[in-house]
C-alpha cells in the first residue's frame, strides 16, 4: 500500500478523538433546558400548579418545565418536604385583606399610593424646528 492510501485511515482515526469546535450540539439548547427543569423545580417547590408555571413562564421549554417539575415533586416526597408558597401571593392577599377591612370601618379611608412623577416635558430640540 501507499503511504497515501494509509494516511486516510489514520486521520480519520485521529479525528474520532477529538472535539472539533462547532461540530457538537450547541450549547445554548443545553442551557435553555437546564433553566426549564430549574423554573420547573422552583415552581413545584413553590406549590404552583404545571399549568401556572407554563402560562408564568412561557418561552421556556414546556417539557424541561415538566421535567425539573416531576423530579422537585419526587424528591419532595421522598424526603418528605412541603412546598412554600410565594411571598408575592401572600402579600398581596395581606394589603387585599387590609384594603377591605379598611373599607368596612365607618370613617376610614384606605392608604392609596400616589402616582409616580410624570416624566418632564422634552423641548424640541433647534434641529427639530424647520427651517423657513
Amino acid at each position: 500500500m501507499t503511504p497515501r492510501l494509509l494516511l486516510i485511515p489514520v486521520l480519520a482515526l485521529l479525528l474520532t478523538a477529538c472535539d472539533i469546535p462547532g461540530m457538537g450540539p450547541d450549547p445554548r439548547i443545553a442551557m435553555r433546558e437546564a433553566e426549564g427543569k430549574a423554573i420547573g423545580g422552583a415552581c413545584r417547590y413553590a406549590v404552583r400548579g404545571i399549568e401556572e408555571c407554563y402560562q408564568l413562564n412561557p418561552k421556556a421549554l414546556k417539557t424541561a418545565i415538566f421535567d425539573g417539575w416531576r423530579e422537585m415533586d419526587q424528591y419532595m416526597r421522598d424526603n418528605k418536604i412541603e412546598g412554600q408558597p410565594p411571598e408575592r401571593e401572600s402579600s398581596e392577599s395581606k394589603e387585599t385583606a387590609e384594603n377591605n377591612s379598611a373599607e368596612s370601618k365607618p370613617g376610614s379611608t384606605p392608604d392609596r399610593k400616589q402616582p409616580a412623577a410624570s416624566a418632564p416635558d422634552v423641548k424640541p430640540r433647534a434641529t427639530d424646528k424647520k427651517a423657513s
